[in-house]
């Protein structure tokens, strides 16, 4: 193999000319070193593309491939195949980009509209709002006749079972079911217009 860049053939394969520029690289010939590294990016793209790497990933993939290159240049066999060793490299880095970017994902929840529209938890103006609704809330439960507003109590705001909430008010399991339900279609149309 050649050790220089200028005693190249450009009449030979793409991956013959790669396999020389890797040997004169070896050898410490810088020129050769650059070129082969720019020319490889096609190939590295083609792989990671091969694999399903996003648009947006690409370039990682790129620059994970070259830096693994640089780390392990000194085991490159010049009478091998440059561009099967480059893709086997390639073909990892970009697997690699894929699980980060799942693991990422599984963690990670993107939801624009809620982070558009969730308040700060320091939002004094939130907090003032929820307020304001807890108590139109509380306002509209003590407006319920008697039966439903003890079953929304009950039931709802103090989260009893109905075996617990019959025994403390002396109703039947049936009527403060109904009592809550009659509640609850009252409490939405108020607040709602849903019948």
């Amino acid at each position: 193999m050649p050790a220089d860049v200028a005693t190249v053939n450009d009449s030979e394969s793409p991956d013959r000319r790669r396999a020389a520029w890797m040997a004169a690289a070896q050898a410490g010939d810088r020129r050769a070193y650059e070129k082969l590294l720019a020319d490889s990016v096609a190939l590295i793209r083609a792989a990671a593309r091969r694999h399903g790497v996003a648009p947006d990933g690409l370039d990682d993939v790129v620059q994970e491939t070259l830096i693994s290159v640089h780390r392990v240049r000194h085991t490159y066999d010049p009478t091998r195949s440059y561009d099967a060793w480059l893709t086997a490299i390639a073909n990892r880095r970009a697997i690699d980009a894929l699980r980060s970017r799942g693991r990422r994902d599984s963690r990670e929840l993107h939801d624009d509209f809620a982070l558009d529209h969730h308040p700060d938890s320091s939002d004094a103006s939130a907090a003032a709002e929820c307020e304001q609704r807890t108590q139109r809330l509380h306002e509209a439960i003590a407006e319920l006749p008697p039966g439903q507003r003890e079953a929304v109590e009950q039931l709802g705001l103090r989260e009893r079972s109905l075996s617990e909430a019959a025994a403390l008010t002396g109703r039947n399991t049936g009527a403060l079911k109904v009592n809550l339900h009659r509640a609850l279609k009252a409490l939405r149309e108020r607040f709602h217009g849903e019948p």
